[in-house]
């Protein structure tokens, strides 16, 4: 066991260790059982009490911010050191830091929190914003490609498209910038699953393209039938999957 500080550039860190067997203060007399604290002045192992670190606030590892802080707060401090047994080395376990220096911290790091807090909420109220005026662009752009496609339909495939973090093509540049071929690639894969029995028959065979080819037919005719202006000012009725 090295002695109680080390140098730290221009400072003396000091050092205290867990206790690994049962010792006894140097000036004091006190039992030091396993588990407790001790600061090494030279050779003596002494108490907190002796050693005038009783005061400190015990600290543990974990909390990277809150450690930072309560540190430059506290004009007295100590580094907690245990023996690692596996790794044949001390290793730190927390720091002893000022009372009032540790509250100081906490009282930091929790208006923190709620900053972040108000600006993930602010974000969030933001994105949905976006995301609804997306939603609604990309929902008229399909109406102007397919214009016999029901508007309840045009705006569930914009949803479906447009879900975050799906991989689907309404997140894709090319989608984002209302591009015909992808908002066309958006209906086809809506008609797919929708409007045919490509689900069940992928279900069955696990074959993609057989599924695919099964149901073009009948993707083509919905299409065609969307592409054609509604009727009589109504919307086209929907083509029933097989």
């Amino acid at each position: 066991m090295s002695g109680g500080s080390e140098a730290t550039g221009t400072s003396r860190e000091l050092l205290v260790f867990r206790v690994r067997r049962d010792a006894r203060c140097g000036e004091c007399q006190t039992e030091l059982e396993h588990g407790t604290l001790l600061y090494l002045d030279g050779e003596r192992a002494l108490c907190l009490t002796c050693a005038d670190l009783d005061r400190l606030d015990y600290l543990p590892r974990g909390d990277a911010a809150l450690t930072r802080r309560a540190r430059a707060h506290s004009p007295l401090q100590a580094v907690v050191l245990e023996w690692s047994r596996s790794r044949k080395r001390y290793e730190r376990q927390g720091v002893l830091v000022d009372p009032d220096a540790l509250r100081q911290a906490e009282e930091e790091c929790i208006a923190d929190a709620e900053l972040r807090a108000r600006r993930r909420d602010r974000a969030a109220v933001q994105r949905e914003a976006e995301d609804q005026t997306y939603v609604a662009a990309f929902a008229a752009q399909v109406r102007a490609l397919f214009p016999g496609c029901p508007s309840d339909e045009a705006t569930q495939i914009a949803l479906h498209a447009w879900r975050r973090y799906s991989g689907r093509v309404g997140r894709t540049a090319a989608a984002k910038a209302l591009n015909p071929e992808a908002v066309r690639l958006a209906v086809v894969a809506h008609v797919r699953h929708v409007h045919t029995s490509y689900d069940r028959l992928l279900g069955q065979t696990g074959d993609r393209q057989l599924a695919r080819e099964e149901v073009r037919e009948r993707v083509d005719t919905v299409l065609s039938d969307w592409q054609q202006p509604a009727r009589s000012g109504k919307q086209s009725h929907s083509v029933a999957p097989a």
